[in-house]
């Protein structure tokens, strides 16, 4: 158990808000992992507490975004009636315009904000916000679902707190908004593993993006092809993020812990499971370092579901069983889910697609570590690793 508290940060105000039936982010995704963790006693730890969120301020936000932008978001969540604005990226199928829909950005970056507050002000040692992790929203335009990127709001906080932060990225999808705003900057470490963008959205996040200026050298990119399996996706962690993480040695992680680089996700196409994501988790948990972490993404609900308890349980030092709770099974029957397992096995991929996979793996460490690491680590120690 760790020694300090930790939370969970979620308000019920986000159940009014909807992007739509036919969207894939389903905001009931939430209630379904809040369900499993009660299943888990998970809710009822001693020294974990939930708490509440509001909304972040105006102010907050301009930390990062564009006041046009900004005020075409208040603008459009003031009426129900159908608008788009594709210069802001508003109003397409892939960012909806709904009424509220400020209101309900703003409050998911108030819950990353309130994390962060937590960790800085409070002492605790981990919190877990569900809903943060918008790493795709720009400074002037929404993008891949995200309308207000909460972590750089949550970043721009605890900098002027005088903190030092890693940002790491485990969602499938590169966080590009999130490498925008600290591009140019050596005042955080940003780290992002991801589904390569040569054919996946949204086309960036390459080894070769390593920052501009003063901020060469702090931004990662670890690009990882489709059908990268557990034990790739281990490696690649221990070998590249793990050691970086390390020699940065930060006051604080931000990590966003995205569920959509599993196998069954229906938006992506590496074969992660349970069993590596797990293993990140407690390697995470093992640095001894306070953090926050944030929900980002996840299609298939289950999988969304099963990682964030698995993510709260390692924040908790909690070990739980492999299967899932009798009456948690039940109750997911009903609605057509056929799962047993939390955890599951360790998966190979295909023989073929593995070696493509891992010679892109091979390749992508090879660069990190010979124009990062000298940067971050230092010539002979980075020589040694």
């Amino acid at each position: 158990m760790p020694s300090s508290p930790t939370a969970l940060v979620y308000s019920k105000a986000f159940d009014a808000y909807s992007y739509g039936e036919q969207h894939p982010f389903q905001l009931h995704r939430y209630g379904l992992a809040l369900d499993l963790m009660e299943a888990y006693g998970l809710l009822q730890l001693p020294h974990a507490q939930r708490r509440d969120c509001r909304p972040v301020t105006e102010q907050q936000i301009l930390s990062f975004h564009a006041p046009d932008y900004v005020k075409r978001l208040q603008e459009f969540s003031a009426s129900d009636r159908p608008r788009a604005d594709f210069l802001f990226g508003l109003g397409d199928a892939e960012c909806p315009v709904f009424k509220g829909l400020y209101e309900y950005a703003a409050l998911g970056a108030g819950a990353t904000l309130e994390a962060c507050r937590l960790v800085v002000e409070e002492q605790f040692s981990a919190v877990l916000s569900l809903a943060g992790g918008w790493h795709h929203a720009h400074r002037a335009r929404a993008s891949g679902f995200c309308y207000l990127n909460d972590a750089v709001i949550g970043i721009n906080w605890l900098l002027e707190q005088g903190r030092r932060v890693v940002y790491l990225d485990l969602d499938a999808h590169h966080g590009d908004g999130v490498q925008e705003a600290f591009y140019d900057s050596d005042q955080a470490l940003i780290i992002s593993m991801h589904e390569s963008g040569i054919y996946f959205f949204p086309g960036t996040g390459f080894e070769d993006e390593t920052g501009i200026g003063k901020g060469l050298g702090y931004t990662v990119n670890l690009p990882l092809l489709a059908h990268t399996d557990d034990p790739l996706y281990m490696r690649a962690f221990d070998e590249v993020v793990y050691p970086l993480m390390a020699a940065f040695n930060p006051d604080i992680i931000v990590a966003q812990i995205g569920a959509d680089t599993f196998r069954t996700d229906p938006l992506t196409r590496l074969e992660i499971t349970t069993h590596s994501y797990a293993y990140l988790m407690r390697k995470l948990q093992a640095l001894k370092i306070p953090w926050v972490a944030l929900g980002g993404g996840g299609y298939d609900l289950m999988n969304t579901a099963r990682a964030w308890t698995i993510a709260w349980a390692a924040m908790n030092g909690v070990e739980l069983s492999p299967r899932l709770p009798a009456a948690f099974v039940k109750k997911i029957r009903a609605r057509g889910y056929p799962h047993s397992m939390l955890l599951d096995a360790l998966h190979w991929a295909d023989p073929h697609e593995r070696l493509l996979a891992l010679d892109a793996a091979e390749q992508s460490i090879r660069a990190i570590r010979k124009n990062i690491f000298p940067i971050l680590i230092g010539g002979d120690q980075a020589r040694n690793l």
